[in-house]
């Protein structure tokens, strides 16, 4: 019988900080800001932090992010960009409701109206004034520990 934790992965498996590539650092700074999402760091630097549960949200101009990277910049063909979302997970329907209503009161665009979904949860989604992609979903399967967090089961082997 082998123990898989027995050695850490050569790759944490954990997300430290997220980074959007924005056009204009300015206004996406203002949107996060109006969701009420604490700001750290001063955003004198040409670059924008929020503290999340968990984690760090950072915007930076996304000519910059390509250089560092050392790839093109890629804006995609569309008005949403869809290689990725990012997801809030939240304890009741009630709170999708308030959170997505909140987000376009800020500035974002409601995407998909809240619903229930055919996984038996309740999710919508909305965009920031970027067009980067949010669900806030509730996942009535996946109770949240004291940081929001969901609580996942292992698989069973």
């Amino acid at each position: 019988m082998s123990d898989r934790h027995a050695t850490p992965p050569a790759v944490p498996a954990r997300i430290s900080l997220v980074t959007l590539g924005c056009a204009n650092l300015q206004t996406l700074t203002e949107f996060y800001a109006r969701l009420g999402w604490p700001q750290v760091l001063p955003a004198d630097e040409g670059v924008s932090f929020f503290r999340l549960a968990g984690a760090l949200l950072s915007l930076y101009p996304e000519a910059d992010l390509a250089a560092d990277a050392m790839v093109p910049i890629d804006r995609g063909t569309g008005q949403f960009r869809t290689r990725s979302t990012l997801a809030i997970n939240v304890a009741t329907p009630e709170e999708v409701d308030a959170a997505l209503a909140h987000a376009v009161e800020s500035g974002g665009s409601m995407v998909k109206p809240p619903q229930k979904v055919f996984w038996g949860g309740y999710s919508g989604y909305f965009a920031d004034p970027e067009g980067n992609l949010w669900e806030v979903a509730h996942n009535p399967f996946w109770p949240l520990d004291e940081r929001g967090l969901p609580v996942i089961p292992d698989r069973a082997e």
